[in-house]
């Protein structure tokens, strides 16, 4: 009887933690634009991708973050803290690859890598469908369910970063923050507040 008690206990818990949850960005698209997109997060696409996230809304991690890296007919990437000294203690904390569930479709979020159980902070939204990117390894775990729109007025002016291109070199980002942004590519758009919705406000 005991036993049973605890397996009921363990799938109760466990179907909690997979819960669809929602949350809404606040971003700042150019000056005097502010807008809202919302997400909707599934944990079983991507568990720990989707947990990853979720830590990092609950610890206000975004806030001031910019849209670093914007290209058109393709995604926009974020995920580097403001304040250098916080991006360089969530650099070390790597997570191990989730399979890829779901493809990168259009609104589809997807954390960044750069190899083999590497993801930390850096994050993706698929413009359109990149359907190449699944057997890459790039796990999503949410999608964009309002305000694909507010998405797609993301600034797009400074391309991709050094070497193939002009904009932000990620590299000066971790190192330099929001300082070196502010300096070189005034017009990126970032993130003014992020919270997760309440039923009540969806």
């Amino acid at each position: 009887m005991r036993f049973g008690v605890f397996v009921i206990l363990a799938l109760v818990v466990s179907c909690a933690a997979e819960e669809v949850w929602q949350a809404e960005f606040t971003v700042n698209l150019e000056p005097g634009s502010i807008s809202t997109f919302q997400v909707e997060v599934h944990p079983d696409w991507s568990p720990l991708g989707a947990a990853r996230f979720k830590e990092l809304i609950e610890t206000d991690f975004f806030k001031a973050a910019r849209f670093f890296r914007v290209i058109e007919g393709f995604m926009a990437q974020f995920g580097i803290h403001a304040n250098p000294k916080i991006a360089a203690e969530w650099k070390t904390k790597t997570l191990t690859d989730d399979p890829v569930k779901e493809s990168n479709t259009r609104g589809m979020l997807s954390f960044a890598t750069s190899g083999k159980d590497s993801r930390t902070t850096q994050m993706f939204i698929n413009f359109k469908d990149n359907a190449n990117l699944d057997g890459m390894g790039f796990s999503p775990f949410a999608k964009i369910t309002k305000g694909m729109d507010v998405v797609d007025k993301l600034y797009k002016g400074y391309g991709e970063g050094a070497p193939s291109g002009k904009g932000p070199e990620q590299g000066r980002i971790q190192s330099e923050g929001n300082r070196y942004l502010k300096k070189e590519f005034p017009n990126l758009s970032y993130i003014v507040s992020t919270k997760m919705l309440t039923k009540d406000e969806l």
